[in-house]
Order: C-alpha cells, then structure tokens, then sequence
C-alpha cells in the first residue's frame, strides 16, 4: 500500500513512486476522493481533456494527526474565483495574456536585474566561505525578481518571502493543526497587502505588471479582485518553484565534483543540466485536476466531483518516456520534453524568467569559486521541505573554496 505521507518520501520519494507508476499508476489515496496520477502517458491524457480534468483548485490533500489522509476543502463550496493556473476557458486565456504581455515585454530588460540581484545577494552572504544557498540565493533571489516584475518596493520583499512559503504550505499537505491556521493568516494578510498596492496602482498605474492588470482593470476587462488573485497567485508560485531549481541544481553540482568541473569548463552546458533537474527533481511535484465528469483513465472509474494529483516528478522518470530516467545526462534527446513547467495551455507564465534567474544564480557560484561542496560540518547540511506539492530545499549549507 503507497502511504504519500511516509516520512522516508521526502528525501527520496521516487523509488517508491516507481512502484506505484507500475503497479497502479492511477491510485486512489485512501479514505479521499484523491487520484495520485504517476506515468507519462496518463498524465498528458488528463492534460489533453480539459474538459474532463478541469484544473479548478477544489481540494487538496492532508496529512492528520495520526498521518492518515483527509480531504482539505480550497474552494470554499464554490465561492472561491479560480485565476490563472486553476481557472478554465474562457477566462484562463484573459488572464493569461494579462501576464505574459508584461513578462514577454520586459524579460530582456530583466537580464541585468537580475544579475544585480545576484551579485548583491553574493556580497551579502557568499564571502565567508560557509554559506546556505537555499535561504539566502535560492529563496531570497525568486521573489526579489517577483517584486521588480509585479510592482513592488524592494521593502516588500522580506514580508513576501514569509507569506509566501507559508500560505503556500497548506498545499504542501504536512501542515500541523498548529499551523493550519498560520498558513490561512498568512494567505490572507498577502492578499490584503496586494490589494492594498493595487488600489493605488488604480490610481496611478505604473510601468509594471501591476500596472497592465490595473489598466484592464480599468478598461473593463477585468475586476479589481480578480487582478488581486493573480497577483497573489504570482506571488506564492513565482518564488517557490524558482527557489527549488535554483537549490537542486546546485545540490547536484556539489555532490559531483567531475560535473561540477566539466560545467565550469563548459559553461554552455549549464543550460541542459537545468533540464536535466527540473525533469529529476520537478519544483512542483504535481498539480491537482477537478474530475467533471464521470469518465475513465487507466482502467480506473472515476467518479465525478472526485480529483487527480498529476505528479510531474513521477511522470519525469517514467521509463516508457526517458531512458535511464533516473540518470542525469546533459547530452539526452529531447531533454526539454519534459513536464516540470506543465503542459499546453497552463504552461507556466514564468518559466524564462525561472531559467534566467537560475542560470545566473548558478554562473556566479561556479564562477566566482574554484570548488563548493556540502559542508561537511553540519549533519544535516541538505534537507527537503515536506511537501507533496514542491520539492524544495529548506537549508542547503555549501563550504566554498575561493
């Protein structure tokens, strides 16, 4: 029986996935109406039929006290508006272009952003030779980025990152009965923040993301509360899933040496090693899918009202798909083709800037040292957040040699 809660799954859950992928790859978590969907081909079958698997956020999965599985109502018997990566046509292609014309205008001009977000953060906390990559480049650099792109002052930042991470835990699934409510406060005070920004971008709107969604705001094709979720949903998903690349990527140079240095002495390949760790390690594990109408995959009856979790991070190891899929290999065909940033219309909106914002994170480290390693110092110098939704670090302490 696959337990998604076992504590053994967060560091290495994909063995146990393999299993499941083989033996049950649409699997219902017990005592829920949940679908774990594990291989390649199911998942981009769900994918094709939105119709079917509609991707509203109706219901997550989570861990009790006695780490059994319950069902976690998002949607508020259906009060909630789903924006963006949970809403459906027609809407989805409203919001969708509000977004992208923003970052498709102004993603060269963030090149040199980011490289002064990099270097800034480098001086800051990189000179001393001991380091936490995870806190202080991967999770501090995303949502830096995110502020610049929405709108927002640079003294936003640090409110953002905590409200982030912990409104986005609930999705995660391992939240305590103590921090149930943390995660729902915070979710509400970054709301109330953006909102609080966004009526003065009504007023003045500026050269920013905020500003385009405050423009079509104010031509009438969008409501003010709408924009507010988008933004909000920016915010939470823009840092989280940056953050997991930017780590993993550098966890994977530190623990091989010979990648390590044939990365450094090619620098062309830093851009297929990040392919080769979203597909390994996807940032997001998976998202969930609204089952709206009876229907069957795999051989599995499902009923409708029920939900699917597609797990990108399985389907990205699927052996019918890759070859020596739990391998990493910078020269593999097809090495883009994988799911980490989605599929078709719900692709992610912010993947360029991701492969930007990690491409330079990572050119700094391997340039500005001669060798890094996991400090060999702290026990627990590499730990995973627990999550079923992200895969992400939560420390990763580097030793580095100058």
């Amino acid at each position: 029986m696959f337990d998604v809660f076992d504590p053994t799954l967060i560091d290495d859950p994909y063995p146990a996935l393999a299993r499941l992928r083989r033996n049950a790859p649409v699997h219902r978590v017990a005592g829920t109406g949940v679908h774990l969907v594990t291989s390649w081909d199911l998942v981009r079958e769900a994918l094709a039929d939105p119709a079917t698997y509609s991707s509203h956020l109706r219901t997550v999965l989570l861990r009790r006290a006695d780490g059994t599985a319950a069902e976690l109502a998002m949607d508020g018997g259906g009060t909630v508006e789903q924006v963006l990566a949970t809403a459906d046509d027609p809407v989805h292609p409203t919001h969708r272009t509000a977004v992208m014309g923003t970052i498709g205008r102004r993603i060269r001009a963030l090149e040199s952003t980011v490289a002064q977000h990099v270097d800034r953060l480098w001086d800051g906390w990189f000179t001393d030779g001991i380091a936490d990559w995870a806190r202080d480049m991967a999770d501090r650099l995303p949502i830096a980025l995110v502020a610049d792109l929405l709108g927002l002052p640079a003294a936003d930042v640090p409110a953002l990152l905590h409200w982030a991470y912990d409104s986005t835990e609930m999705l995660g699934g391992w939240v305590d009965d103590d921090r149930l409510d943390a995660t729902v406060s915070a979710s509400l005070e970054l709301h109330d923040h953006l909102a609080r920004r966004f009526e003065a971008a009504l007023a003045r709107p500026g050269d920013d993301l905020m500003g385009e969604l405050a423009h079509a705001c104010l031509a009438g094709d969008l409501e003010a509360n709408t924009a507010v979720l988008i933004l909000l949903q920016l915010v939470g998903a823009g840092g989280e899933s940056t953050a997991g690349l930017v780590a993993t990527a550098a966890r994977r140079l530190a623990t091989d040496a010979a990648l390590q240095d044939r990365v450094r002495t090619e620098p062309e390949l830093l851009d297929p090693l990040l392919d080769e760790c979203l597909r390994l390690e996807s940032p997001f594990r998976g998202h969930y899918r609204q089952v709206a109408a009876d229907t069957v995959l795999g051989d599995v009856s499902l009923p409708a009202g029920s939900s699917l979790l597609l797990m990108w991070g399985a389907a990205n190891r699927d052996p019918a798909r890759f070859e020596r899929p739990d391998e990493l290999d910078l020269t593999r065909p097809g090495i883009r083709q994988h799911l980490a940033f989605g599929r078709g219309a719900h692709f992610c909106v912010g993947s360029a800037l991701a492969r930007m914002e990690a491409s330079a994170a990572l050119r700094a480290l391997l340039v500005r040292t001669s060798s890094f390693r996991l400090d060999e110092g702290e026990p627990s110098a590499a730990v995973w957040a627990p999550s079923i939704f992200v895969r992400r670090h939560t420390r990763l302490r580097l030793a580095l040699s100058y």
